[in-house]
């Protein structure tokens, strides 16, 4: 029997959307923000990419989720407005893009809670979470569940969904192997990738780990970045994935949050604590 998060699929694919805008780049240095020719790569994404995925989805008839950091959401009031009135998914995504990792306790506090202001004052209801860079630490998925949020996106402890033991909150797994970012992204500064693949390598990567998916039973979450797969040869390849999961005719589509919702009632799900190694000193220097 397939599991209810499923929906009787042999797999579930979520794809979702970083709109992550000139925030990376910043969270490098705000040094970076008079380099005008990074920052227009950065908002090529917003402007350009997110109306033309957005035509995408609608033509394919799919919905999507699209991880927003509260700072790309105050300064281009209405982005998030018109991604939720084509009915896809807007989620919380930090305000800053800074990862958590290099914040202190308040520091991650206080950047959490800046980005659902945000959101609240836009009148955008969040239901799931993913950290910038997915770089989470113990305290993220405690903030998660404090403010009520259903799910996170963030780790790697499997490819199906489960339940993170901080507060039941339902961890909707990502991995490198399915981020646009480490195909295609570049820039000289700050230095960021080498090899910028060919959209024809990283379809055929995709439709292998798609079909792996299909086999076991998996959460097929494709991560990516407007600013890079929003350009036109790169689109063309998200089209035809899509079009081919959509001719295997055992794959279904859903937002996060509807994803997120039926794990939460699939009472077969796995919990697993949110730990992290003993690492002593001796042994694992700083």
């Amino acid at each position: 029997m397939s599991p209810s998060w499923s929906d009787g699929a042999a797999a579930v694919a979520a794809l979702t959307f970083d709109v992550d805008a000139e925030t990376p780049v910043l969270a490098r240095g705000r040094r970076y923000a008079e380099h005008v020719s990074t920052m227009s790569h950065q908002a090529y994404g917003p402007d350009v990419g997110v109306p033309r995925i957005l035509d995408l989805l609608d033509e394919l008839e799919v919905a999507a989720t699209f991880f927003v950091p509260g700072w790309v959401a105050e300064q281009r009031p209405g982005l998030a407005a018109s991604i939720v009135e084509r009915g896809h998914e807007v989620a919380h995504h930090s305000y800053s893009h800074r990862p958590p990792t290099s914040l202190t306790g308040q520091e991650e506090r206080d950047d959490f809670e800046r980005a659902l202001a945000v959101f609240d004052a836009q009148g955008i209801e969040v239901f799931g979470h993913r950290a910038a860079l997915w770089e989470a630490t113990t305290r993220t998925a405690e903030l998660i569940a404090e403010h009520g949020l259903l799910y996170d996106s963030s780790l790697m402890g499997d490819d199906r969904p489960y339940l993170l033991q901080a507060g039941g909150v339902v961890e909707l797994p990502v991995h490198w192997s399915l981020d646009d970012w480490e195909q295609y992204a570049f820039l000289p500064e700050p230095d960021i990738g080498s090899v910028i693949e060919s959209p024809r390598k990283v379809l055929e990567l995709w439709k292998a780990e798609l079909d792996g998916m299909r086999f076991y039973r998996c959460l097929f979450t494709l991560c990516l970045h407007p600013f890079l797969s929003g350009r036109p040869g790169r689109l063309m390849a998200v089209r035809e994935l899509i079009e081919y999961a959509r001719s295997c005719g055992d794959v279904s589509f859903a937002r996060c949050r509807d994803i997120a919702v039926r794990a939460q009632a699939d009472d077969t799900l796995p919990v697993r604590p949110v730990s992290v190694p003993h690492a002593s000193r001796d042994v694992y220097p700083d």
